[in-house]
């Protein structure tokens, strides 16, 4: 990684992704997302989440999911675009995430994840560690911030005093350069929060997975 866009969210521009998934979480509301909304030429939309996406005049590549969460008439409108997965085994964006597989994408950008429900959200955030064992690369965009599964040593750019949250998965040691709390083997989630970037990188040490978050520009201080 070695670029950040405007809003300091590195990979947005530095990884070239492939597709654009979007979930049924709140629909983007931000000017960056929904600017990459319209702007991607590979929209793969989870079933319950085409009503919104049609209702702002974008047509995706593919909609995917069990049918429960879509209207018979928008269904019979997609036609050969609607792609009925009906085992339980997994949710949407999942199935969404596995046909993108399916068809040859790897880097993956998924919007519209989080909102609405809080067990929604942690299950969907959560699932990123499962793509990346799937061998792909996700990023989950949020209307605040990016999430990204990291694994082992790396270096990433920031805004200096941008806000970052680091969350411990596997690793039995953490250790970081470039931010205001150095890491420790982090225990529990609440203590990777409210960390911030003192320059224009950062570096984290780790022997396993973990989740980085990097909130938008640096408005949103909460120490």
């Amino acid at each position: 990684m070695e670029t950040i866009d405007e809003g300091g969210l590195p990979q947005l521009k530095a990884l070239d992704w492939q597709a654009v998934i979007l979930a049924n979480g709140d629909f983007p509301q931000t000017g960056r997302a929904l600017q990459i909304l319209r702007s991607t030429q590979t929209l793969i939309c989870c079933d319950g989440a085409y009503r919104p996406l049609r209702a702002e005049g974008i047509e995706p590549l593919a909609v995917v999911g069990d049918g429960d969460s879509i209207d018979p008439k928008d269904r019979q409108r997609l036609g050969a675009r609607f792609h009925l997965v009906a085992e339980q085994a997994d949710n949407d964006l999942t199935k969404a995430v596995r046909y993108a597989q399916g068809i040859g994408l790897r880097r993956l950008l998924v919007l519209g994840a989080t909102g609405k429900r809080e067990d929604h959200t942690l299950g969907n955030i959560s699932l990123l560690e499962d793509y990346a064992r799937m061998g792909l690369q996700v990023g989950m965009l949020t209307d605040h911030g990016l999430f990204l599964h990291c694994r082992g040593n790396a270096t990433f750019p920031a805004l200096a005093g941008q806000q970052i949250s680091v969350f411990n998965l596997t690793c039995t040691g953490m250790e970081s350069s470039g931010l205001r709390f150095p890491l420790y083997t982090l225990r529990k989630w609440w203590q990777g929060t409210l960390n911030e970037a003192t320059g224009s990188t950062f570096s984290v040490t780790a022997d396993g997975d973990y989740l980085i978050y990097f909130v938008q520009g640096k408005k949103n201080r909460f120490h």
